[in-house]
């Protein structure tokens, strides 16, 4: 009784008041072809379509619709079908003495008109007859059908009610999986779970990420939708707009108006196009090819962008990517195409308007027209938008289905004869198809070309793609180049592969397509996101110094390792130089032509001051202190050479402790020569006990005490944490600067501290006695060295500490050629003027006179 009432609303749904907006066509006879055997497989595919002009509700339904037209490519999927039951007849091993035929009807996108073809295939007539089964129609076992999920839907619907096993060979749906609502259907189809993955992997090969997404106004395309956005979103790629494409067969001449222009005006230059043939049959005409010339297409495997009319819109697809599932190559199935016309299959009417639709073979024709109609032409012929000799994925579906179904009836038939039945003769040839399903279920098998074959929905085959690019010059015949394989479960780095070589590209090149929300950044600048926009839609700024970003788009700058430092455009790290104060670069030749030059003139005055030792301005103010103070210098001037050249342990270990000693004895002498002149000032007091204090030993014992404290200092850093060589990596942009580490900088600071300790001593006395009455009083002179001395020292401690590198080796050299030069020049160089310039000052005559009139003897 339910069937009887489904079937009265079916036949009035097309002629109803309350849907006339959207009329439906239908041609006055369904095309079906058939095969008879023992045992009947139905096969419903979209052969057929059918074009619905505009309709205002006032004229007859039929008369808004133009004629049915072949959808060629899909003939072979009848072939593929016709190819397997011919093979599995001939096949002597399987299904032996048993037969296979077939009933193929053509599947509109249309609920009642799929309703019509279903309820005709189970009454076995033209004429529909519910619940009621013509002769021989009890042979019917299974059918093959399903191209869409609403097709898979519809024909499930009304075949559940009878448990007829359908086995759906379109576009793998996770919905028709369920076994509650879907126990009798069956999908051939790989699982598409990764087929987002593989799809971003190449947007993101190409740098990609401005992308619109156009599928079908259904659940599929709203599962593809959310799989699409959330993959892109982990990898910061965008969506520029989502195109919901109305499901329908029909070509209505205004059903691209609300949705192409905004496919056209998107800046997005690359489109993604999910769905499938039929679901998408509106966009096969509404293409604007003086626009979509600009766009990079990219295609699932189920929309054979091939299947529309050959004009100027085919060549708007030129260059397009297409993800097709990967298929083996079935032996012999090229050979059968080959083999295939009207005179092998004379009764196959079918075949012959298919034929002459194919080869426009009608009326008068010409005698290259007589040609191609001739019954030798072959389909290899045929350009590829109208025929295919590749193996296509539903076609090699549809051959592992027939193949499905007969190894259940194989199976059937053996335990059939296993248990040894018992029945007559026509039963034991032809079993109750709902008896089929428990076979189904657990089928395993391998297929002519080697793979194996899984229908248990449990472990349904994931699916492993071939990217195809589609070349469709207008001078050239239209061919699917394979230019690369996405393969889900093989290891990362062997699942995706591409040959950009292989690749033609249409009407704009991969560089070209990045234009999108922002325009790409390039090397050395960084993006940075703005505010309330996806993360597509940035700006481009430059990489802060010390850092750069070596590729486009990135989203940080990164520093370069210690061993290499950014270039100009901060783009890339170039290797740094080592380097140090070397002698032979200007500034170190400098500073040792200097000390060279001042430690000669040193040795020189004391050379000068050996060879008038007796005359009395060397004897005056203790000459032995004179001549250590000398040598200290010269010492002092030839420290700093430790201080250029390449650092080594033993260089850092003796540059800043013999700097040190030697400075330290210069001071102290100076130091000792000022205690003197003051004590002997005191000595000449008469009964003064100091005078035991002027003797040239206490002034030798202040010089050696003060230098035995600053050995001990000297001493303990080296004990404790000694100089030791060193990088640095950051003072100077583009060189690692060998250097001496100080160890311990409290032990340096200490040592520089003691130093200067004993020097501002010896200014505070020299400046106290710089006015006492002598002839040769030499404390004027120190005054002014320690001056200078001080001077520099307290310059040297902020200069060095703000300088980095090589310079403050070159600070440090500098102050101790400058104060030791200021040592020399205020000390011993007035001396050295009056000894060989005013020798007559220099004699005992002209001391005694000065010291009658002062009083005042010199201290010897």
């Amino acid at each position: 009784m339910f069937t009887l009432i489904f079937l009265l609303l079916v036949i009035e749904l097309p002629f109803s008041g309350s849907r006339t907006e959207k009329p439906l066509c239908f041609p006055q006879s369904s095309p079906c072809v058939s095969q008879d055997g023992d045992l009947i497989i139905g096969g419903f595919f979209s052969l057929y379509s059918v074009e619905v002009s505009s309709f205002t509700g006032s004229e007859h339904p039929h008369k808004a619709c133009h004629a049915s037209q072949w959808i060629y490519k899909n003939y072979q999927q009848v072939l593929a079908l016709k190819f397997s039951v011919e093979e599995i007849n001939n096949n002597p091993s399987l299904l032996p003495n048993i037969t296979l035929g077939y009933h193929i009807y053509n599947a509109y996108h249309s609920d009642a008109r799929t309703m019509e073809s279903s309820l005709m295939w189970l009454s076995g007539s033209s004429h529909i007859i519910p619940n009621y089964s013509c002769s021989g129609q009890d042979k019917s076992v299974a059918i093959i059908g399903g191209a869409t999920y609403s097709l898979s839907v519809q024909m499930g619907t009304l075949l559940e009610l009878y448990r007829f096993p359908q086995i759906s060979y379109g576009p793998f749906d996770p919905i028709l999986n369920d076994r509650v609502k879907f126990p009798s259907l069956y999908q051939m189809a790989p699982m598409d779970s990764f087929l987002h993955v593989g799809i971003v992997r190449l947007l993101l090969h190409f740098g990609w990420n401005w992308v619109g997404l156009i599928a079908p106004d259904d659940m599929s395309g709203e599962t593809f939708f959310w799989d699409m956005q959330t993959e892109m979103s982990r990898n910061n790629a965008c969506v520029a707009f989502t195109e919901k494409i109305p499901v329908s067969e029909r070509r209505h001449a205004e059903s691209h108006v609300a949705f192409m222009p905004r496919i056209l005006q998107s800046s997005a230059t690359v489109i993604v196009i999910h769905g499938d043939s039929d679901t998408l049959m509106i966009l096969r005409h509404s293409q604007n090819p003086a626009f979509i010339l600009f766009k990079v297409w990219i295609v699932t495997s189920h929309w054979d962008i091939t299947v529309r009319p050959h004009n100027l819109v085919a060549y708007s697809f030129h260059g397009a990517l297409i993800f097709s599932h990967q298929t083996k190559e079935i032996p012999g199935f090229k050979h059968f195409l080959r083999t295939i016309n009207p005179t092998k299959y004379p009764d196959d009417t079918f075949l012959k308007n298919f034929w002459n639709s194919v080869f426009l073979c009608t009326g008068d024709l010409t005698a290259v027209e007589e040609e191609k109609c001739s019954p030798n032409t072959s389909l290899e012929s045929l350009p590829l938008h109208h025929f295919d000799m590749t193996m296509s994925d539903l076609s090699y579906t549809i051959y592992n289905a027939v193949y499905a179904v007969a190894w259940a009836l194989h199976e059937m038939s053996l335990i059939r004869s296993e248990i040894g039945f018992i029945g007559n003769e026509e039963s034991h040839v032809v079993p109750q198809f709902w008896q089929l399903h428990s076979f189904l279920r657990n089928i395993q098998f391998n297929n002519s070309a080697g793979y194996q074959v899984i229908l248990d929905e449990q472990r349904n085959s994931v699916g492993e793609y071939d990217i195809l690019n589609y070349q469709a010059c207008p001078n050239d015949p239209e061919v699917l180049v394979n230019v690369g394989k996405f393969l889900p479960q093989a290891p990362f780095g062997h699942d995706f592969t591409i040959c950009e070589e292989a690749i033609v590209w249409g009407w704009i090149d991969s560089k070209a397509s990045q234009a999108g929300c922002s325009e790409t950044c390039g090397p050395g600048f960084r993006k940075l996101s703005q505010e309330g926009q996806p993360v597509c839609c940035f700006d481009c700024v430059q990489c802060p110094e010390g850092e750069i970003s070596d590729h486009r788009d990135m989203d940080y700058c990164v520093k370069c390792p210690e061993d290499k430092f950014p270039n100009g455009m901060r783009d890339g790290c170039l290797t740094k130089e080592v380097t140090f104060l070397n002698i032979k670069e200007p500034l170190g030749f400098t500073l040792a032509c200097t000390a060279l030059f001042f430690s000669l003139l040193t040795a020189l005055i004391l050379g000068i001051f050996v060879k008038y030792q007796e005359t009395p301005i060397v004897k005056a103010n203790n000459r032995n202190l004179s001549y250590v103070l000398l040598i200290s210098l010269c010492f002092c001037f030839l420290c700093s050479l430790l201080f250029l050249g390449c650092p080594s342990s033993v260089t850092c270990l003796l540059r800043q402790t013999i700097f040190a000693v030697v400075f330290t004895v210069a001071v102290s002498s100076i130091l000792a020569k000022t205690i003197t002149v003051v004590l002997a000032f005191k000595a000449t007091r008469p009964g003064s006990r100091i005078r035991n204090w002027v003797r040239p030993r206490v002034s030798n014992s202040i010089v050696l005490i003060c230098s035995l404290i600053q050995v001990t200092f000297c001493s303990i850093w080296l004990g404790t944490s000694p100089p030791f060589p060193d990088t640095d990596m950051n003072s100077e942009p583009g060189y690692i600067i060998i250097k001496c580490n100080e160890g311990s900088v409290i032990a340096f600071y200490c040592v520089l501290g003691y130093m200067g300790f004993l020097a501002l001593g010896s200014f505070v006395v020299a400046f106290l006695a710089r006015n006492l009455p002598d002839t040769y009083n030499e404390t004027k002179f120190i005054t002014f060295s320690m001056l200078v001395f001080c001077s520099v020292w307290l310059s040297f401690l902020p200069t060095y500490q703000s300088t980095k590198g090589k310079a403050m080796v070159a600070v440090e050299v500098f102050s101790i050629l400058s104060s030791s030069v200021g040592l020399l020049g205020c000390i011993f160089i007035p001396k050295c003027y009056v000894i060989l310039l005013r020798s007559e000052r220099n004699t005992q005559e002209s001391l005694k006179k000065s010291s009658s009139n002062l009083h005042i003897a010199p201290c010897l």
